[in-house]
C-alpha cells in the first residue's frame, strides 16, 4: 500500500502498545474509548455496494481510508463512526446524503430565527399563531437541510459531531455540526486559515499528534470524565 495512507494502519495499531495512551482525548472513555483499534478494511466491492446505499461516490481520501487503513475506529474524538458493508440486494436509493451540501444554510438559519414572530407584536392568540406555525415549519426544514451533503462520521461528544461533505465544491472537507448550540454547521479550518480540512489533513494531524502524546514519558492522564446521556457514541454511517 503507498499514497496517502501507507502505513497509516500499523501506526494507529501501534499505539496501544504506547506507555501512555490513555491521555489521548477519546482513546479510553468507559465502554466507548477507541482504544486504538481499527475495524476490518472494506472490499470494493463492499464499498461500492455502500456507495449505492447512499446514493453518492464517497471522496476519494475517505473512499481510500475504508479501503486501506479501516472500515472505523480509531481517530479523532471518540473515533470514527463503523462504516457498514451493505446486505446482499440492497437497492440503490439517492438520500439526504446525495442531495447538495449548501453551506449558506447557516447563516440564512441564523437570519430566519432573528425574525422569530413575536407573542406581544400581534393582536391575539390566533393572529400570532398563524404567523408562527409556518416559521416553525420553515425553521425546522432549514436545520434539517443543514446537514443535507455530508455524512457523519464521528462524535466530539455533547452532541457536537464531525461530518464529512460528499457533494458539492466542498466535497472532502471536515465540517462541525454544532447545532446543539444554536451554531449551524461550520468547516473545521486549517491553522491559520479559513480554509476547510480535507479529510487526510484532519485524520492525520490527529495521528501525529496522538503519536506525540502517547510516547511522551511526561504525559499525565487526563481526569476521566463521567459518561452522561448527552453522550451519544453509537452515529450510524
Amino acid at each position: 500500500m503507498g499514497g496517502t495512507w501507507a502505513g497509516v494502519r500499523e501506526r494507529v495499531l501501534a499505539l496501544r502498545n504506547a506507555p501512555h495512551w490513555r491521555v489521548v482525548f477519546g482513546a479510553d472513555f468507559h465502554d466507548h474509548g477507541h482504544e486504538f483499534q481499527l475495524h476490518p478494511v472494506l472490499t470494493e466491492e463492499q464499498l461500492r455496494a455502500v456507495e449505492r446505499r447512499f446514493g453518492t461516490e464517497l471522496p476519494e481520501e475517505y473512499r481510500t481510508f475504508l479501503l486501506q487503513v479501516g472500515a472505523g475506529g480509531a481517530g479523532p474524538d471518540y473515533g470514527l463512526f463503523p462504516m457498514k458493508p451493505s446486505a446482499p440486494g440492497v437497492l440503490s436509493a439517492t438520500g439526504r446524503r446525495a442531495l447538495p451540501f449548501r453551506p449558506g444554510l447557516t447563516a440564512e438559519l441564523d437570519q430566519h430565527e432573528c425574525a422569530e414572530p413575536q407573542r406581544a407584536d400581534y393582536p391575539d392568540d390566533d393572529a400570532f399563531a398563524a404567523a408562527h406555525t409556518p416559521w416553525v415549519a420553515r425553521h425546522e426544514e432549514l436545520y434539517d437541510a443543514l446537514t443535507e451533503g455530508t455524512l457523519c462520521i464521528s462524535s466530539q461528544g455533547c452532541a457536537y459531531y464531525s461530518l464529512l461533505v460528499v457533494t458539492g465544491p466542498h466535497r472532502g472537507t471536515i465540517w462541525e455540526d454544532v447545532r446543539t448550540v444554536g451554531e449551524g454547521v461550520v468547516p473545521v479550518g486549517r491553522r491559520g486559515t479559513t480554509e476547510p480540512v480535507t479529510f487526510a489533513q484532519w485524520y492525520l494531524n490527529w495521528l501525529e499528534d496522538a503519536e506525540r502524546r502517547a510516547w511522551d514519558e511526561r504525559s499525565e492522564p487526563s481526569p476521566r470524565p463521567r459518561l452522561t446521556s448527552d453522550h451519544n457514541l453509537s452515529g450510524e454511517s
